[in-house]
């Protein structure tokens, strides 16, 4: 049972009232190097970098706190022989899919993903609501 009225629909709320509810990001802030947190509070662009490393260093279904639209699936490219074109191409889409269910991202461009060793090395620029990023990681 839900407390709010089930009969209002999304038509039925006026459009300033839908954008006066979404608020900026806000994340604590994060060392990229360390993975540590700074202890500091971050907004907009640099909040989005936040939960971008944090997305791409978690295991989509590993983890019950996350809920399943969470995380990426780059665990099924170690151990296997790909070519290149394969793990470009396949990886992008993941990596697209896993990002953009944060309502703040827009996409994601110059993709290049490699495999170095066991660890897999994604580069991109990410395109948001607050301007562009780029991203450099291995995950």
């Amino acid at each position: 049972m839900s407390i709010l009225p089930t009969f209002l629909t999304q038509e039925d709320i006026p459009d300033n009232a839908v954008s006066a509810t979404r608020k900026r990001p806000k994340e604590y802030g994060m060392n990229f190097a360390t993975g540590q947190l700074t202890g500091e509070i971050v907004e907009d662009l640099e909040a989005i970098k936040v939960w971008v490393w944090c997305c791409l260093h978690s295991e989509r279904y590993r983890y019950p706190i996350y809920s399943w639209q969470y995380g990426v699936e780059y665990e099924q490219y170690f151990g296997e022989t790909l070519t290149a074109d394969y793990l470009n191409g396949d990886c992008k889409t993941e990596t697209e899919e896993a990002l953009k269910v944060n309502p703040w991202i827009i996409g994601v461009t110059n993709f290049s993903a490699e495999m170095e060793g066991s660890r897999l090395h994604i580069s991109f620029t990410l395109e948001t609501d607050f301007g562009e990023a780029e991203v450099d990681e291995y995950v």
